[in-house]
């Protein structure tokens, strides 16, 4: 692993075993709402079967062949990279709500100043909504910045989220792939 490679792990995901997959100047930062419970208890993020995100990554291009959570580090070659606005798990992102979202945001805001990644792709429409106090906010690239990234806003892929078929969401992620191109880096982990 290279040396300027940060996994980054705040106090309260370390209490819980969840780590963000996190470097410096990223092209897209993917921002869960907050870890599920099977993610915690895998320690790896987008852990549970039923769940989409690698399968979406995957085919919409963002990496070069289907990637198993236990791999989520080397998301990190594709310039992208993981985090959660809140960082306590639940079974259902449901049970997070506005204020939740809400105190979270000043340490979330910090921890992306610190990483400074070009894009922020909020995975669903709780999290950026409650942040940005814009709760009629659309699909795909929005007009906001949040902490110095430009802000994307993806359906969420959890395989709770029936509204959403596998095609639907490679949809939104290839035009989010479309519009930001991620280089490839760190070529020596």
């Amino acid at each position: 692993m290279s040396s300027d490679m940060v996994r980054h792990q705040n106090a309260e995901q370390a209490a819980v075993g969840l780590s963000d997959v996190l470097d410096f100047r990223l092209s897209v930062v993917f921002c869960g709402l907050n870890p599920a419970l099977t993610a915690v208890r895998d320690g790896r993020n987008f852990s549970s079967p039923s769940n989409r995100f690698w399968k979406a990554l995957h085919l919409s291009g963002f990496t070069p062949r289907l990637l198993q959570a236990e791999e989520e580090q080397e998301l990190l070659l594709y310039g992208c990279g993981i985090t959660a606005v809140v960082s306590r798990a639940t079974r259902s992102a449901i049970e997070i709500t506005t204020s939740d979202y809400k105190e979270a945001a000043p340490l979330f805001e910090a921890k992306m100043r610190k990483f400074a990644p070009a894009n922020l792709a909020f995975l669903g429409k709780a999290a950026f909504a409650a942040i940005t106090s814009k709760p009629d906010c659309d699909w795909g690239k929005q007009s906001d910045f949040f902490a110095g990234a430009q802000t994307w806003v993806l359906p969420n892929p959890s395989g709770l989220n029936r509204a959403f078929s596998l095609d639907r969401l490679k949809a939104h992620y290839l035009q989010l792939r479309a519009e930001t191109e991620p280089t490839a880096r760190h070529r020596d982990l």
